[in-house]
């Protein structure tokens, strides 16, 4: 397949791609990579049938196309393994390999025999009666693998296919990789994250940034370092820092509000001890799959699995989201409209949720005008753009709807903020309000921790950023004394990593 100049605009204006040229050739695995908002989904989508480009063209064996379906695309040889697996749970694996390819007639006579000779050349043998609800993820991403086999496709589109995955699993999904491309002769399009696998099973690269291919080059003469560079290159948006973190002296000096004694939890977590100091933003970086969120909801006490112990202000926290929450933890979800907001509910309805007894007399029912005075005070506060706290939160931006799911914690005796991912899909100008906030709390003698897939805002807040990898801690940098390109190479494995420090030697440590 080969792209040139394909472009890609949508109706609001944004420019996702920017003239991107790639060449995908038959037998070899192409890897593509880039940030957050680089265009690599956009250009999956076009690839896919998902999306139509708004200009340039695409050849595919030798012919201009430009399919408007998924199923176009598919029938003209370009599967796709999407990153949520699409597979239906409550079938079998034999019925999802087959999914729509034919009826029960086909998978009563033939299919049986087919999916043998597929499972032949993956050298990979599932049961073909296990339900897919009963499979790994590993599992169930090498049945994605199958299904794109037995569709006859010649190009096979891979998005992040190792990103959930624990270090077994992924080795058999590198495995069927290079059988694909070496030995079924298919062409892979291979997106990661993880720089350490692109330079291992690739054998050609094509970077994105900002919608434009900034590197193309066979992958024999680049190193992490360079792909780091060209993935983060120059800052289009400097944000500004929203207040300078305390010195480390500082930091070492201030009571320590939070402690995390061997936290772990079975096939997510490996053990953690870390102290955080009372004031302190630490920033948990690290790659989709390496155990960011599960860190933060084993905190929460979201984890049943867990084991350890959380300690705040000097005593343990039972395990269980009630406790947590009494014992003054709040925490903001990734999915902020889902689990962090009642979207039908006022805003100030849902400021109070957490915080009913603040608001209610002797004990009684909560009085709907302190409720209200409460999301009064939260706009004025925060800067909510909203015209009266009675609106709905379904009717907010995305900047100001995690503005009230933070602001719902600040009306509770809250001394440890979770902020799982708090600036995603909300504006630049919505991002450094949030950011500001978090500083405020933190001047205000809260401690929190906040995960997030942009390095740069960890840099431009936190003070100290701890870096996960496979569930595990595998360094902690005072802000200032890293990059967004060290980062990223520690996210990404690179094997040079410093042990983890702490602002005391005994303050904090990933073992």
């Amino acid at each position: 397949m080969t792209l040139r100049s394909v472009a890609k605009t949508f109706g609001n204006a944004t420019v996702a791609l920017r003239g991107v040229d790639l060449d995908i050739v038959q037998g070899k695995v192409h890897g593509l990579l880039g940030a957050n908002g680089a265009g690599k989904s956009t250009l999956i989508k076009i690839l896919s049938g998902t999306f139509k480009a708004s200009g340039g063209t695409i050849i595919w064996r030798g012919q201009p196309v430009s399919w408007d379906s998924p199923k176009a695309a598919n029938d003209m040889g370009v599967a796709t393994i999407h990153q949520h697996i699409p597979l239906v749970p409550t079938l079998s694996v034999l019925e999802n390999v087959f999914l729509g390819s034919g009826g029960a007639w086909r998978l009563a006579r033939a299919s049986r025999k087919r999916f043998d000779e597929l499972c032949a050349r993956m050298n990979y043998w599932p049961d073909p009666d296990a339900l897919v609800s009963d499979l790994s993820i590993g599992a169930r991403q090498m049945v994605c693998i199958l299904q794109a086999l037995g569709t006859g496709a010649d190009l096979i589109v891979m998005d992040e296919p190792t990103a959930s995955l624990a270090t077994d699993e992924r080795e058999l999904v590198y495995a069927a990789v290079k059988q694909l491309s070496k030995v079924e002769n298919k062409a892979v399009l291979f997106v990661s994250h993880f720089l350490d696998e692109v330079m291992a099973l690739t054998d050609q690269v094509t970077v994105l940034r900002d919608g434009e291919a900034v590197l193309r080059a066979e992958t024999h003469t680049l190193d992490e370092s360079r792909l780091a560079e060209a993935i983060v290159g120059k800052q289009i948006v400097e944000l500004e820092r929203a207040a300078q973190g305390r010195s480390e002296a500082a930091l070492a000096a201030a009571p320590i509000r939070l402690e995390l004694r061997d936290l772990a939890s079975s096939g997510r977590l490996k053990p953690l001890s870390l102290k955080v100091a009372k004031g302190e933003v630490i920033g948990i970086a690290g790659l989709l799959g390496s155990g960011r969120s599960e860190l933060i909801h084993a905190i929460f006490g979201a984890d049943k699995h867990a084991t350890g112990t959380v300690v705040l202000d000097g005593q343990p926290v039972p395990i269980g989201t009630a406790a947590a929450v009494k014992a003054g933890i709040g925490l903001v979800p990734e999915d902020r409209m889902g689990q962090g907001l009642v979207p039908d509910f006022e805003i100030w309805r849902n400021l109070t949720l957490p915080a009913l007894h603040s608001v209610s007399v002797l004990g009684s029912l909560p009085v709907t005008q302190r409720e209200k005075d409460r999301g009064e005070e939260a706009i004025r506060m925060l800067s909510i753009k909203a015209s009266s706290p009675d609106i709905l939160v379904r009717e907010l931006s995305g900047g100001n709807a995690q503005k009230v799911t933070i602001a719902k914690w600040m009306f509770s005796d809250v001394k440890l903020f979770l902020l799982d991912e708090p600036t995603a899909g909300i504006d630049i100008g919505a991002k450094t309000d949030i950011l500001r906030l978090i500083r405020k709390l933190a001047d205000e003698g809260k401690t929190v921790v906040m995960v997030s897939s942009e390095f740069e805002e960890l840099l431009a807040v936190a003070d100290r950023i701890l870096v996960m990898r496979d569930g595990e801690c595998t360094a902690i940098r005072h802000a200032h004394q890293t990059t967004e390109h060290e980062l990223l190479l520690l996210a990404g494995g690179q094997a040079t990593a410093k042990p983890a420090d702490g602002h005391n030697s005994d303050q904090a440590a990933g073992h």
